[in-house]
Formats: structure tokens, sequence, C-alpha cells
């Protein structure tokens, strides 16, 4: 059989085809970074003067034609950050590890997959008016412990799914050794499956952890916001994410510089989150 010619039309063709989609492709990752460039480099023009400013992370919010800071809303969203997180991994890597290792031919893990998947996309403005409707009204105030509540409710199906998905990729070989050598379940899931996905598990955390930290609807209808230092989880407690909204939509120059800071802030911040768990998916890849 004679080799390819550069002149065979089907070669020809396909080498088109191959330019036009490496060249449609570059362009759509042009177009990508071109606007994450343009984001990133605004917030950092806008937001740089009140980033580097002690005052930003040390006075509270202030009244209208007052200088002032954030350092209120930043513990608030520290506080409810944290413990939506403590509240919302636990109960994801129980779920992810009874999908994984107990449910997976069972009919309970097929539903609970796909009512995961589905949490996973909802509008986190539903997950708000859900913990309003359950516990705001029933309280009648609102208070940190419902923005922690709502933040868990949108840690738990992104730990879940990746719990799932990296205890699926442990190979069954590793269960099997375990089991030949008498190890109960419970101790091969602890010592031998969890430590063989532990870095994708906490990528996975990580990456909950940023989605949470600049989610605003679900606070406005929880924790609402607080112009005073307050560490009472039992009151209204000021965030990042409302604080931006409040400032931004005000006419006062002043409140729109704090608002750039914060959201230079908050995206910073889930930057480094993001890299942090590239770094630790890269290692475990």
């Amino acid at each position: 059989m004679s080799a390819i010619s550069p002149d065979n039309s089907v070669y020809v063709s396909r080498r088109r085809r191959n330019v036009v989609m490496l060249s449609v492709s570059s362009l759509a990752l042009a177009f990508g970074l071109f606007w994450l460039i343009w984001i990133l480099s605004t917030l950092l023009y806008e937001g740089g003067n009140a980033l580097v400013r002690l005052s930003l992370y040390t006075q509270m919010t202030p009244p209208p034609g007052a200088d002032g800071g954030l350092a209120n809303a930043i513990l608030g969203s520290l506080m409810m950050a944290a413990i939506g997180t403590l509240i919302g991994t636990p109960t994801g890597i129980l779920a992810g590890t009874y999908l994984a290792e107990y449910g997976r031919q069972g009919w309970l893990a097929s539903a609970t997959r796909f009512i995961n998947d589905v949490l996973l996309s909802a509008p986190s403005i539903v997950i708000g008016l859900f913990v309003y409707t359950i516990y705001v009204a029933q309280v009648g105030h609102f208070s940190g412990w419902a923005g922690s509540i709502a933040l868990a409710l949108l840690v738990i199906p992104v730990v879940v799914r990746t719990t799932d998905d990296m205890l699926k990729l442990v190979p069954n070989s590793l269960r099997e050794a375990a089991a030949a050598l008498g190890c109960p379940t419970w101790r091969m899931i602890m010592f031998v499956t969890y430590r063989a996905a532990r870095t994708g598990i906490v990528t996975g955390v990580l990456l909950a952890v940023a989605r949470i930290s600049g989610e605003t609807a679900p606070l406005l209808f929880t924790s609402l916001n607080n112009q005073f230092w307050s560490l009472n989880m039992n009151a209204p407690m000021a965030n990042l994410p409302v604080v931006i909204f409040q400032f931004a939509m005000s006419p006062y120059d002043d409140w729109h510089r704090l608002a750039w800071g914060g959201a230079a802030l908050i995206t910073l911040a889930v930057l480094a989150l993001n890299i942090l768990a590239r770094v630790l998916f890269g290692k475990n890849a």
C-alpha cells in the first residue's frame, strides 16, 4: 500500500478542518481570557487603593460621608463560611461515602445522585428562600446561624459529588486486598480508600468554600447585614457579599470605594483557593 500523498483530497480536507477547528478554539480561548483579564484588572485598578489601606481591615462599615472599612463584614463572612463548611463537609463526605462504597447497585444511590445534581445546579436564591421559610420566619429574626445553614446547603452537594467521584476512582484491588486481610469495611474505608482519595476530597472542599465565599442571594434572606461589630450568631450579621451589594447600589463615592475593595478582596481570596485546589489536584494526579 502506498503512503498517503499530501495531495490526497481526504488528507487535505482533514488538514483544512483541523486548521479551522484549531483557529476557532484559539479564538474562543482568547475571548475568554480577554474578559477574565479585563475583570481582574478592573477590580485591581478600582479596588487596589482600598486593599492597601489598613483601615479596610480594622474599621467598621461607615455611614455615608465618613471613612471606614469592612472589618465587621470580613469577620462575619469568615465566621459564616467556616461554620457552613464545618456543617456541610462531614455531611457531604459521609453521603458521598455511602454512594461510592455501600449503595453502588441500589436504587437509593441513583435517586440520591439525581437529587444531588439538582441541588448542585439550583440557584442559590432558592436555598436562601428555603432557609428563610424553615428557620428565619419561624424564629422571627435574621441571624448568622441562618446564613451558615444556607451556606452549608450549598457546600453539601459539591462535597457529595467530589467524594463520590474520587472514591469511585480508587482501584477495587485495594479494597480486595484489605478484605483479604480480614479488614472490616469501615476500617478499609477509613485507612485505605480515604487515604487514596484524600487529596481529591480536600480539593472538592476547597472548591465548595470558594463557591460560598461570594454568595449574596442566600445571605440577603438569612443573615441580612449589621453595621456594627458583632460575634452574636443569633443576630443579623455583616458579611462581604451583602455589604458590596448595598454599597455598590448607593450614590456615595466612599461606599463605592469600599465596595470595589471588598469585591477585589473576595476575588483574590477565591482565586487563591482555586490555585491551591489546582496544586493539590496536580499533586494527586
